[in-house]
């Protein structure tokens, strides 16, 4: 890679909005159950139900009669019932049923909220805003159901543009900030790819773990039997969302909810490999699945410690581009550059 110039960062990017027609992540499955519930995906308030069925369904969160929310209302079958007047409306967002309408009383033709496109894949809710759902399909997770993957999950939630995010997991050398958390160190950026749907930067780093062996499991506790090793560590931002590869052994997505201009959510997964144990591929499917759910959320305290600390430096950054919205700041790292391009594209069309 040819050495990069100091150049300076724009805050124009900052102001960006997103592209609607992409899937979004916009709840965990198990976030929904009986009850409605309220999400915010890019300044629309949208309510997820299950149906009889227990599929799940999105509707605009707004009663038509006094724009209260739905969500705090309760599922009746198929539908959805406003808590205020006791309102019904179907999946497809249609009012059908006014308890004390009388016989001469009809609704009105336009008494309807918007329906949203929304699909539940691996363990998480996704909505498209956008007009045609089927132009594209939402990113796929194969791990969440391999059993040879085990996840761990951590939200990430903070008072900031969803481009501070994507920059801060495009950049590894802010790794500088995790040295007690990180599974790497030392990382030198190799190359960038660059399509109109995605950047892909490799970088060469120095690795803490290699699950090869099954003792060597016992690494992600004992920080003593960790020892440094080359691996190459591949980080992709697949519009509109985020995945990382380190060697074999770890892989990790970051699914986006951008909320506003400065507001925005996010599902960290991180996966640990144990393709490497070719003897555990050959034990019965029901023992090797109870292992992966044994082991859900192995990582928590590691993934939640890193989410923590990336969120400090994120709102101070967002927090100081308020302050003074024209103030520059220098980058070293062309992937950042290449990450606000993607964004603007996004954008533009």
């Amino acid at each position: 890679m040819n050495s990069e110039k100091l150049s300076h960062t724009t805050n124009d990017i900052r102001q960006s909005g997103i592209n609607p027609n992409h899937w979004y992540v916009v709840a965990a499955s198990h976030e929904v159950k009986t009850k409605p519930v309220e999400v915010k995906l890019w300044h629309q308030n949208i309510v997820l139900f299950r149906d009889s069925l227990g599929k799940i369904q999105a509707l605009e969160n707004r009663c038509p009669h006094r724009q209260v929310k739905l969500s705090h209302g309760k599922i009746i079958s198929d539908y959805i019932e406003c808590a205020y007047h006791g309102w019904q409306f179907n999946t497809q967002g249609e009012c059908v049923l006014v308890p004390y309408l009388e016989d001469k009383q009809k609704l009105p033709k336009n008494c309807k909220i918007k329906e949203y496109s929304v699909k539940e894949l691996e363990g998480f809710i996704w909505l498209f805003l956008g007009d045609n759902p089927n132009l594209i399909q939402p990113l796929a997770i194969p791990e969440w159901e391999h059993l040879n993957y085990i996840a761990t999950v951590s939200t990430i939630h903070y008072q900031g543009h969803f481009s501070f995010l994507i920059e801060n997991l495009m950049d590894m050398y802010h790794g500088h900030l995790h040295q007690d958390l990180q599974a790497w160190t030392d990382a030198q950026l190799e190359k960038i790819e660059e399509t109109p749907n995605r950047v892909d930067a490799y970088y060469q780093a120095q690795s803490y773990y290699k699950i090869d062996k099954i003792w060597s499991i016992s690494q992600l506790f004992f920080p003593g039997l960790r020892k440094l090793h080359p691996e190459p560590l591949t980080v992709s931002y697949i519009y509109p969302h985020w995945v990382s590869t380190l060697g074999e052994y770890f892989k990790i997505y970051c699914l986006f909810c951008p909320i506003s201009l400065t507001e925005t959510r996010a599902y960290l997964i991180h996966f640990t490999s144990l393709n490497a144990f070719w003897r555990l591929h050959k034990l019965p499917v029901k023992f090797r699945k109870f292992v992966k759910d044994l082991c859900f959320g192995s990582a928590q305290n590691l993934l939640d410690g890193l989410v923590k600390q990336d969120i400090l430096m994120i709102e101070e950054e967002q927090q100081a581009y308020l302050e003074n919205t024209q103030q520059k700041g220098y980058e070293f790292n062309p992937t950042i550059a290449s990450v606000q391009r993607l964004i603007n594209n996004q954008v533009e069309r």
